[in-house]
Formats: structure tokens, sequence, C-alpha cells
């Protein structure tokens, strides 16, 4: 049975992997480098290119600018979920995922004399 548990829940961090996407115009080295294909000199690049001259438009602008990156290998590396500009529907879920971060760790809302409470009984 533990085993059974193990492999499920290797099959569903695998899983998640597989789809998780990096924005190339908001990501760090670390989410850079979580993409395959990309290792420290590549994502340095990246950095310095996007910090020199700004965000990138796509992932031809993506390809002319950041030296080593033709146009196969941007097509690759989106394969493995690096999302280039704002067209990638990933992209906008991981700067959203990025946005409500912060929020966990502002404090709750005192409770006002209108707000239902829920109680579930077994």
């Amino acid at each position: 049975m533990f085993k059974k548990v193990i492999v499920t829940a290797a099959m569903l961090a695998a899983f998640g992997q597989a789809f998780a996407t990096v924005d190339v115009n908001s990501a760090n080295e670390a989410g850079l480098r979580g993409i395959k294909g990309i290792g420290p000199a590549k994502a340095k690049a990246i950095l310095d290119e996007r910090a020199a001259h700004g965000p990138f438009k796509d992932a031809a602008d993506l390809s002319k600018r950041v030296k080593g990156f033709g146009g196969h290998t941007v097509e690759r590396l989106q394969a493995e979920g690096l999302a280039v500009g704002t067209s990638g529907a990933g992209a906008a879920t991981v700067a959203a995922a990025g946005a409500q971060a912060p929020a966990a760790h502002a404090k709750a809302a005192p409770a006002t004399k209108n707000d239902a409470a829920v109680v579930v009984k077994k």
C-alpha cells in the first residue's frame, strides 16, 4: 500500500512538472534553470539581455537577442515549458500564481458580525 502511495505521488509530481511554464520575461535564474536545456550560462545570458534591453516581445525576439538561441532551440524550450511574451496562456498562470504568493503572508482580516461560519459534522 505504501509503495502505491509513493508511486502515485511521484507520478503527480512528474505530471505537474511537465505542464509548468516559466515566463522568460519575469523568471529569475532558478526558474529559467528549471527548464530542460537552460543551464547557468544561458540563464545568465537571458537575464543580462532582459536587464539591458527590456522584455522579450516573442520567440523570434528571444532567438535574435540571445546568442546561441536559434529558432529550433527556442521552439524546443517552448515545448519544455518556456513561455515568451504575453501570448502564452501558461505565462498568465505563472504570473497570477506569483502575484498571489505575497498575499498568503498577509494578515487575515478580522471577522465581522456578518461573516458566516460553516460547520461540517461527520
